[in-house]
């Protein structure tokens, strides 16, 4: 290329220093040298402001990354967090109440923060990938009870692109569930009026008897009003302001008469489910503290609800509530009345007059003796307190997968594997009560169990027995659940009408019963029922819609 054409070149467009010689540089004037150092430098300017900006992208690029790291190490240390935490729940490290406050919010927290850390890796390449479980859980199919509204989606044209009809080769289901709300039905009843003109003879059929004597509600009605209040806990002003929603006008005041009414119809079945649980050879006990409303005084005082259950191991479950101004003796003492069998319970002092009657055999609760060693293990006062909570988890092992025989074969199990595991911790507690001074917390704790010995180890003795009294605590649980709810017992008689209610739907969930299809049928039927034939009104043996 001659000189000529460089300075053409070098005139029309912008060049590369590298394309320049020094030949060419010394063949231009000085006129032409100020004309390439301007465009020379506007080159290298707008370079240099082109990198500044590629470092400027790449610093806001590596700020954004590091706060996504540090953002996702966040979420999956607050995912990793909650999952110990709940299963810290199902442990002892919470009592009753604060259990169901965690659990009620752990689902919510843990899908937004697994959402959360989904949106960061979906974002972030070097994020690793979320770690899956082995065994993904399955959805549970939706019942099939359950109405189905079908909507079908095919495409609007079934033509090719080439021109032929194209032939449906399968199809894929999906189910969503979705909800209508509470729909209030009025049943008009017509009852027509014969009249013979000729004798003057009036003709009608009678009205119907009914849980609300010459009131609105019908059996279905009341139960709903119930179950509300007593299994899912809802009091009654939150139950008129839902009732509203649907522009129904039911004052707190008439839900309450309703309930009193449906109490009052129920009171002969309470009756004979008390028989029933009583027939048992062996029954779990325990009792829990509820607020009663004391006018009087302007406040409230403390009452009890106590609970006894057919055992845990019994084929046909029934728990029953008794609800009683106080926690003294006499009050188990009258419920049982004349009962003997083996009583499950904890290590309350007023238990002690009820085994004195009637032949009575005490069982211990080996899960209030690990409690207090597992307290102690958890603060770390002690590595005895492990060690104890070691030998019982083998006992508690061999329970498990003894759990599923029969009453024999459990008990044979037990002598076999657990007896002699039984000794040795006897014989290990009483070697480190030696070796451990009087009045520290593991000293109290090996000292509740030696001396619950013979109770606790009941289970060794009776197929039957349960190694603890779990059973009936989580058959407490829906009391602690309405304490929460109900805030207090207006009043004695509605403490008894709430044990009532509660034993019936309880031991209808026990069963295998939902508890508003139960207690409807059985508010329907009750009144017309023969008193004699009460009994195929017990859960156990409630077949709906069979008089």
């Amino acid at each position: 290329m001659c000189a000529a054409r460089r300075l053409r070149t070098i005139h029309s467009q912008m060049v590369d220093l590298k394309q320049l010689r020094a030949d060419d540089l010394r063949s231009l004037e000085p006129e032409a040298i100020t004309q390439l150092a301007t465009r020379l430098l506007a080159q290298v300017n707008a370079q240099a402001s082109e990198l500044h900006q590629h470092e400027q992208r790449a610093q806001r690029y590596e700020r954004e990354l590091k706060f996504k790291d540090v953002k996702l190490e966040r979420v999956t240390f607050e995912l990793a967090r909650l999952k110990a935490w709940k299963f810290g729940a199902k442990t002892e490290r919470m009592n009753a109440a604060q259990r169901q406050m965690f659990e009620d919010t752990a689902a919510e927290d843990e899908a937004d923060l697994q959402a959360q850390l989904d949106a960061l890796q979906a974002v972030s390449a070097e994020a690793p990938p979320a770690e899956q479980p082995k065994r993904q859980p399955r959805r549970q199919k939706l019942a099939e009870h359950l109405r189905r509204i079908e909507h079908r989606h095919e495409p609007a044209d079934t033509t090719c692109g080439c021109g032929e009809p194209m032939q449906r080769v399968g199809e894929d289901v999906s189910e969503r569930l979705d909800i209508i709300p509470a729909e209030f039905i009025v049943h008009r009843h017509v009852r027509g009026k014969w009249a013979c003109r000729c004798c003057q003879t009036l003709v009608q059929e009678p009205v119907a008897p009914q849980v609300v004597d010459k009131g609105q509600p019908t059996a279905g009605l009341v139960a709903h009003t119930l179950v509300s209040r007593f299994v899912d806990h809802v009091p009654y002003y939150r139950q008129e302001q839902i009732n509203a929603r649907s522009g129904v006008h039911t004052p707190r005041s008439t839900l309450a008469s309703w309930s009193g009414a449906g109490g009052a119809a129920l009171a002969p079945l309470y009756e004979a489910l008390r028989e029933f649980v009583l027939s048992a050879r062996v029954l779990h006990a325990d009792e829990t503290p509820v607020a009663m409303l004391d006018p009087g005084a302007g406040k409230t005082r403390k009452a009890y609800v106590w609970a006894y259950a057919r055992g845990a191991f019994d084929s046909i479950p029934g728990v029953i509530y008794d609800f009683a101004p106080g926690r003294a003796a006499r009050h188990p003492i009258a419920f049982l009345g004349r009962w003997s069998g083996t009583l499950t319970c904890d290590d309350y002092a007023g238990y002690d007059s009820v085994f004195k009657l009637h032949a009575r055999i005490e069982a211990g609760c080996l899960a209030h003796a690990r409690r207090k060693f597992d307290e102690l293990a958890k603060a770390g006062a002690s590595p005895i307190a492990a060690q104890a909570l070691q030998r019982i988890a083998w006992l508690y092992r061999i329970e498990q997968e003894a759990a599923a025989a029969g009453s024999a074969e459990r008990l044979a199990a037990r002598k076999e594997r657990s007896a002699p595991l039984w000794e040795q911790l006897h014989a290990w507690l009483r070697h480190e009560r030696g070796r451990v001074p009087d009045g520290g917390g593991i000293a109290a704790a090996i000292d509740y169990s030696l001396r619950r010995w013979d109770a606790l180890g009941r289970f060794l003795h009776d197929g039957d027995v349960a190694i603890d009294n779990n059973h009936i605590e989580n058959l407490m649980r829906p009391w602690a659940m309405g304490r929460k709810a109900w805030l207090f017992a207006g009043s004695e008689l509605a403490g008894q009408r709430a044990a009532m209610v509660m034993s019936l739907v309880q031991s209808a969930r026990l069963n295998g019963h939902e508890p508003w299809a139960y207690l409807k049928d059985v508010l329907e039927r009750l009144l017309e029922h023969p008193n004699h034939r009460i009994g195929e009104l017990l859960p156990h043996r409630w077949k709906p819609g069979i008089g």
